[in-house]
């Protein structure tokens, strides 16, 4: 029996039961740490709660200013999927991904492309995402996650390249992530001719001419290229100087807020950053102007986006999208108010 006179050493039990004891003690721990992760995971909302948009750290170049959305909340905020998640651009290009035409026929197949895991890693793909080359350069058309279970998935896809469907298919390269207007013509229409007229608009708007009409035809023009990398290497340089707690970006040109992206993790952001940053950049060039918004036309936005949940759910269904996994966002894409 033991002696329950004085204190209890573990050295007092005797070993089968200490053994017994021992045992239980683990069990019990594993539990309690399972339901305080499930609590910090339960708890990790894209809301105030756990977010700072931080104003006093914005940055600005020319028609661009960025103002980082930081992770606040208790830990290093990495819960989905373990933090094992990077971008569709991030796997292409260090080979742990590839992309392939479904088949030959473009009635059948310009809609959908193959895309195969090479690797152990889980695959974040988002809309918008460019991927050129094939038979026709495509546009993700909705937001996904190749998990590293899968070998291969069919990608639902929106031509980006109207006039070439080509008897020879060519590798595929990514590119980077949409500006916002396509993206926004995406989600909200998802008509393919919406999008060829939009692209047609867009380059239309600079007198940009090519073989086809293709959205990456600006990269064929060498002043554009030479402002695009002039507007990165400015950015690029704030971003590798700031800490690494930001999971999202507000931007904003000209008189208004031209979009928000929030990603549920700080690894699934900085895998995104460069690609997502051209759509951004992108759209400053094109369609921006020099900054001119009051600050309290931002603050009313972030608001009702971040304000709460429900607050949330009402802004992203007329201004936005969110993309869930399990239950959980993983990532927000708003866009300008009122824009067309």
């Amino acid at each position: 029996m033991w002696n329950l006179s004085r204190p209890q050493l573990i050295c007092d039990i005797p070993q089968e039961h200490r053994i017994s004891l021992i045992s239980t003690l683990m069990r019990n721990l594993f539990f309690i740490f399972l339901i305080i992760g499930t609590s910090i995971q339960a708890k990790a909302q894209l809301t105030y709660q756990n977010l700072h948009v931080d104003y006093d750290s914005a940055w600005e170049y020319k028609n661009l200013k960025i103002i980082p959305i930081r992770w606040k909340g208790p830990g290093r905020f990495d819960y989905p999927l373990n933090g094992n998640l990077i971008s569709l651009g991030e796997a292409i290009n260090k080979g742990y991904a590839r992309v392939s035409e479904r088949g030959t026929a473009s009635t059948d197949n310009v809609h959908w492309l193959n895309v195969e895991n090479l690797s152990r890693k889980n695959i974040f793909i988002a809309s918008g995402e460019i991927i050129a080359g094939g038979r026709q350069d495509r546009m993700v058309s909705r937001d996904t996650i190749l998990l590293a279970s899968q070998q291969k998935i069919q990608l639902p896809v929106m031509c980006v390249e109207e006039g070439r469907w080509s008897e020879k298919e060519k590798k595929f390269t990514y590119q980077e992530m949409a500006n916002l207007h396509l993206r926004r013509t995406l989600d909200k229409s998802k008509n393919q001719v919406m999008i060829w007229r939009e692209i047609y608009d867009q380059l239309d708007r600079d007198k940009i001419k090519a073989p086809s009409i293709a959205y990456t035809a600006r990269k064929l023009d060498k002043k554009y290229l030479a402002a695009e990398q002039e507007y990165w290497k400015f950015f690029e340089e704030k971003f590798r100087k700031s800490d690494s707690s930001i999971v999202g970006v507000v931007c904003l040109s000209g008189k208004n807020v031209i979009g928000c992206d929030v990603f549920a993790s700080t690894s699934l952001f900085y895998s995104e950053l460069p690609y997502l940053m051209l759509g951004y950049i992108h759209e400053a060039i094109v369609m921006g102007a020099p900054i001119n918004i009051p600050q309290t036309k931002v603050t009313t936005y972030m608001d009702k986006l971040l304000r709460d949940e429900a607050s949330q759910e009402e802004f992203i269904k007329e201004y936005g999208k969110a993309y869930r996994h399990n239950g959980k966002i993983i990532h927000i894409t708003t866009y300008q108010i009122g824009e067309r």
